[in-house]
């Protein structure tokens, strides 16, 4: 059966009124609580993880893809209206949309934003229905020693690219994978790391983990910064996109997807990297000397990228079940809650429900723009909320969605001890996504390479006998040595943007 057939079934599920409705509710809380100040998208699906518990899957995926979507959108609202970003992709559309809202176009920056999100969107999960199943056809192919380098390749990527340094998001990948080993050995029936603790034999359940180092963690951090000065809100005013607006912000959107989508496939660096390089693109490409002082391109471009890259991370992680952003090391968490891993196999035994999720894909985005457009009104009014407020409800509802796990009250003791960590990893500047992806993939890792040394009688060289487990683990290696030198490509092009916006003030001042 070709992918278009697979493709109509799965818009068949997913058009049902009980997976619209599901749909509409993902888009609508992703939106509501992405929108909020500093609580990007991982932590939006982590925090609202544990919603899903009483649904069936397909319908559970299906509202998932609306948060994970609502929550990429709702951040730009954030950045234009407060020059607030809740994550570092938010940083370009803060850069030119706040100042777009503070000389009134702020309704033209959020419309771009929308407009460009779903156009990138959209065509984004186009290209995902198209490679998935031809990747799928070659993971099917590999063995477990080449399933162990993909691991490692996606341990170092995400170790290495997400963080300050190295070194750092290597410290938080061991913290992961130590506690990953937490539970029963599959293989020897020995109790590992559990304390005594009879509740830990099974390990640590990844949504405790996911809502703890997020959320909890996320809310102490910024208690313990937290102002008491009321935030400066910027109006939604001027008119939505006039003609020039549209003119001025299709060539951006194209290639802020074009930049976007195959970058989001491949673990090089996530979206952050790809809003500043469509940012720079942009800003080159420009005709005019509006960059600086609030350029509509400077808003669409990165929109577009942030949210292609969004489906690009679809990718690895639905073919091959491997996570490239924090964001997609939750959401492999959500397939584990209901026994499923991520992969070719997932394709085979339950194509329905993968076909239906990338299906509500496509109507999330449209759910969006309608949405995001004319209720922009009622966003804002989510940020007029205080702080104290927003975080001590975030406290209660991580609780409460944890607690309601397993009904143990040794559930929340590991909440507030992962919140601690995660608290004091973002204290000092370690990441907090390397951890996540220890405790998802180290046990799986394991157990394929337990796997293949079993097949060749433990033979560690066929960990690089296989033309394509060797060429993944020379990769990785690359891995640790690229993130320096895009880091400080990264700095510089910060750099040069701010001197070239030095001269063009200038240059301002100094006409007569």
């Amino acid at each position: 059966m070709d992918s278009v057939t697979l493709l109509l079934e799965g818009f068949q599920t997913a058009l049902t009124p009980q997976n619209l409705l599901y749909a509409l509710i993902g888009v609508t809380l992703g939106t509501a609580v992405g929108v909020l100040p500093g609580i990007g998208p991982a932590m939006t699906v982590a925090l609202l993880l544990p919603v899903t518990f009483t649904l069936e899957p397909t319908s559970a995926f299906i509202m998932f893809a609306g948060i994970y979507y609502g929550g990429m959108y709702g951040g730009s609202t954030t950045s234009i209206l407060l020059n607030t970003p809740g994550e570092a992709a938010s940083i370009v559309t803060a850069l030119e949309g706040n100042l777009m809202a503070k000389k009134g176009r702020g309704a033209a920056a959020l419309a771009t934003a929308a407009i460009g999100s779903f156009v990138a969107g959209t065509i984004g999960t186009v290209l995902l229905s198209l490679l998935a199943p031809t990747v799928v056809e070659l993971a099917v192919q590999l063995g477990p020693e080449d399933y162990f380098a993909l691991m490692v390749l996606a341990f170092l990527t995400v170790a290495a690219m997400l963080g300050r340094s190295v070194i750092r998001g290597l410290a938080s990948l061991a913290i992961g994978l130590t506690l990953g080993l937490v539970g029963i050995d599959t293989q020897t029936g020995q109790a590992r790391f559990t304390l005594g603790i009879p509740q830990l034999l099974d390990g640590i359940d990844v949504v405790i983990v996911a809502v703890g180092l997020f959320a909890v963690g996320e809310t102490l951090y910024v208690a313990s910064r937290l102002r008491h000065e009321p935030l400066e809100l910027i109006p939604v005013s001027g008119t939505w996109m006039t003609r020039s607006d549209w003119r001025r912000s299709w060539a951006p959107w194209l290639r802020g997807t074009a930049i976007g989508f195959p970058i989001g496939t491949i673990p090089a660096g996530g979206a952050d990297v790809t809003t500043f390089l469509s940012y720079a693109t942009e800003r080159k490409l420009a005709k005019h000397k509006e960059f600086g002082h609030g350029a509509i391109e400077g808003v669409a471009g990165p929109e577009a990228a942030n949210n292609a890259a969004a489906a690009g991370v679809l990718v690895p992680l639905l073919t091959l079940g491997l996570p490239t952003s924090a964001t997609a090391a939750i959401l492999v968490a959500a397939f584990q809650q209901y026994g499923l891993q991520p992969g070719p196999q997932l394709f085979e035994a339950n194509a329905t429900l993968v076909w239906a999720l990338i299906a509500s894909l496509y109507i999330g985005n449209l759910m969006l723009l309608v949405l995001n457009l004319p209720l922009v009104g009622i966003w804002v009014k989510l940020l007029q909320i205080p702080r104290p407020y927003l975080y001590a409800g975030i406290m209660v509802f991580a609780a409460l969605g944890s607690y309601t796990i397993n009904l143990s009250p040794i559930d929340l003791t590991l909440l507030l001890i992962l919140g601690f960590l995660g608290f004091l990893l973002r204290r000092y500047g370690w990441p907090v996504a390397p951890v996540v992806l220890g405790v998802i993939l180290g046990p799986l890792a394991e157990q394929q390479l337990r796997r293949a040394l079993q097949i060749s009688q433990n033979d560690p060289t066929v960990l690089v006998t296989s033309p394509f487990s060797a060429t993944l683990l020379t990769v990785a290696f690359l891995f640790l040595v690229v993130p320096p030198v895009l880091r400080r490509w990264q700095r510089r092009t910060e750099k040069e943007i701010a001197l070239e916006s030095e001269r063009e003030e200038a240059d301002l001042t100094t006409r007569p």
